[in-house]
């Protein structure tokens, strides 16, 4: 039985986990950090807002967190998308959940604290009539940590269906959706800065 919170519609958790961490020469979701996963960590902030929380890994990683997390935690990238990226991740969520507003967080922000991303609650409920919300930092969007609703992205899934999204990124996407952006203070810019790189971690 999936949890709400206090409104009509359902919410799920998801954690980016499936990019290919090629700088990082290994998987960030499998970096440790303070003994547990990137990806761990990133699910206990998800389930501050107790909402159901799952994995999205592509194909290759699917044994390998399987190995750690419940299978049913986990969802693949879906075969039919024939796209890369979070957007992908993403999307697959979508059609696998499809009545379901996203919350998002990607792995490789071990940073982000809680808080953050209840706060997106707050405008979620403020303005009903938007699809997606966001932070915005130094005027660029920071589209890896927001809430998607389901309006918007099967709006999204069919622009794809209809080749009429050229570009497969998060960015773009915000572009033909109806967006509420947040301005990130200062002091907590750092909560999204993303690592890429294992000379990145000193002092981690």
């Amino acid at each position: 039985m999936k949890q709400t919170i206090n409104l009509k519609v359902t919410m799920l958790g998801v954690i980016l986990c499936g990019g290919k961490s090629t700088r990082m020469g290994s998987d960030k979701g499998l970096l440790k950090l303070h003994a547990s996963t990137w990806a761990q960590t990133a699910i206990d902030k998800m389930s501050t807002l107790q909402v159901p929380v799952i994995i999205s890994v592509n194909k290759d990683q699917y044994e390998g967190y399987s190995s750690i997390f419940s299978t049913q935690q986990l969802i693949p990238d879906n075969d039919s998308l024939q796209m890369k990226g979070p957007l992908c991740g993403v999307l697959s969520v979508h059609l696998q959940h499809p009545q379901e507003d996203l919350v998002i967080l990607g792995c490789d922000m071990p940073l982000m604290e809680a808080e953050l991303i209840k706060e997106l609650l707050t405008y979620y409920r403020q303005y009903p009539e938007k699809d997606a919300f966001i932070y915005s930092n130094n005027s660029e969007p920071e589209p890896l940590c927001g809430i998607y609703k389901a309006t918007g992205l099967a709006h999204v899934f069919s622009l794809y269906q209809g080749k009429q999204l050229p570009k497969y990124s998060m960015k773009y996407m915000l572009e033909h959706i109806t967006t509420h952006s947040i301005i990130l203070p200062d002091d907590k810019k750092t909560c999204f800065r993303n690592f890429n790189a294992h000379a990145e971690l000193n002092g981690l």
